[in-house]
């Protein structure tokens, strides 16, 4: 930090320096195939000059007047990808958003104004003396749709949470029953979100079944494709999201299998006039009174932010210039890679895999045959669950590998997300090895200490 504080300091070439760093040092190594933690990557360096653009020219994307091209660049993207989700186009719209959680809240705001009339004006009254409303879920949905809950004014205990098969997919076989569970609980359902590539496991919940019930019970189905979406792209994946063009709301995140700079969230509406619904309100100092040819691009009606990045900009110079196949032959590369994963786990048999990978996500566990001998006393969930924790912790640490950690069925599991197109199965194979030796270093240091 500058010691000058009356007045403007003179420029520092070597502060700057030291700044961008420390900033590259201490951030996690995302171009490194050592890392397998998150579910956001290294991006295309292109994407990255746009970026630096953009923040440039400074131009907030929620009005055409603001941002000219990033309000029709959007209209353009949306077009494209919706080649892929299959909706009218005449009828559906898309608008950008920071962030999934944004983008899960808005959709889940719609979906509750329009299935409850009333609601965004008299708030809970509107329903007094009627069944509570309620949302339903995998029991593996992402943290922000139960608190898009909370916000909504919903509330936390009213989510059902819909059983998972051994995939931690929701089991359409027990979701009817589910909800006429709920309704006898004196609750109405009017929203169902489904996964597509879960936070956990990379699950895909089974949209067009879903679909089926959602359409019989009148309730909006909304798919947190955050993650997944994006196998839309690609001939070979897409079929994972088979019946996504029955939904009525579809979150998808770039900045993640897209490979552009965060935050870059694209949510979907099948039909135009319900993204109307989510925002009800009149203000003289941005929303025009007599609209335009222009002010039709405008999306600040349709999202919560007024000042937005200009975020498309990113995946549409991509998109532009090299087309769909950059992002499909990634995307692919890193679903087989996984895919290969699997199968060297499941030959070792100090290894567990918990799940087959449907896209880049695979969890598992490390379990010595010989632990109750190492521990001198019978293993139990709980010895399984510090296991890998300290293993995640001690490998973070070394900082050779990046991976995170997640519990499945009350257990934590080791995972990993392949991110990286430079990483290698050779990569992997290395990371077991690491896991290996971490592991018997802590058990060797954990007998000592028992002796001791």
């Amino acid at each position: 930090m500058t010691t000058e504080h009356d007045k403007i300091a003179a420029f520092d070439e070597e502060r700057l320096a030291g700044i961008i760093d420390l900033y590259v040092r201490t951030g996690i190594q995302v171009h490194s195939p050592g890392y397998m933690g998150r579910q956001f990557s290294g991006v295309v360096p292109l994407a990255g000059v746009i970026d630096f653009v953009s923040s440039v020219v400074n131009q907030p994307s929620s009005f055409y007047e603001a941002g000219q091209l990033p309000n029709a660049v959007e209209r353009i993207m949306a077009d494209e990808l919706n080649r892929f989700i299959g909706w009218d186009p005449e009828r559906f719209t898309m608008i950008t958003t920071s962030g999934g959680s944004l983008a899960n809240l808005t959709a889940l705001l719609a979906a509750r104004n329009e299935k409850l009339p009333g609601y965004w004006s008299q708030g809970g009254s509107a329903v007094r003396g009627q069944p509570r409303p309620a949302i339903a879920v995998g029991a593996d949905v992402h943290y922000s749709v139960a608190r898009a809950a909370g916000v909504l004014g919903i509330g936390d205990a009213q989510l059902v949470r819909l059983p998972l098969n051994r995939q931690q997919q929701i089991c359409p076989g027990e979701v009817r029953a589910a909800l006429e569970a709920a309704e006898r609980q004196n609750l109405k359902v009017f929203c169902m979100v489904a996964s597509a590539g879960s936070t956990s496991v990379g699950a895909f919940d089974p949209i067009d079944e879903l679909a089926d019930v959602a359409a019989e019970k009148g309730i909006w189905l909304h798919i947190d494709g955050a993650h997944g979406a994006s196998l839309l792209v690609s001939d070979t994946l897409r079929d994972r999201l088979r019946g996504v063009e029955r939904a009525d709301s579809l979150t998808w995140d770039a900045h993640k299998m897209m490979f552009v700079p965060a935050p870059c969230t694209m949510l979907f509406y099948r039909n135009k006039e319900t993204a109307l619904s989510a925002f009800r309100q009149k203000a003289s100092y941005v929303f025009d009174e007599e609209p335009d040819v222009y002010t039709a691009y405008d999306s600040g009606g349709k999202n919560f932010e007024c000042t937005k990045r200009p975020m498309i900009m990113t995946l549409w110079a991509l998109w532009a210039i090299y087309g769909r196949a950059l992002f499909a032959e990634k995307i692919e590369y890193l679903c087989q890679l996984t895919e290969e994963a699997y199968g060297v786990v499941r030959a070792e048999p100090d290894f567990e895999a918990l799940h087959r990978p449907e896209a880049n996500i695979l969890c598992f566990r490390y379990h010595p045959v010989d632990l109750e001998n190492r521990l001198g006393r019978r293993v139990g969930k709980k010895d399984v669950h510090h296991l890998q924790i300290a293993i995640r912790n001690r490998i973070k640490f070394e900082g050779n590998f990046f991976i995170s950690k997640v519990n499945v069925d009350g257990v934590a599991a080791l995972r990993v997300v392949m991110m990286n197109h430079q990483i290698t199965g050779e990569h992997f194979r290395m990371l077991l090895s690491e896991i290996r030796r971490t592991a018997r270093e802590l058990l060797d240091g954990e007998e000592g200490t028992e002796k001791a």
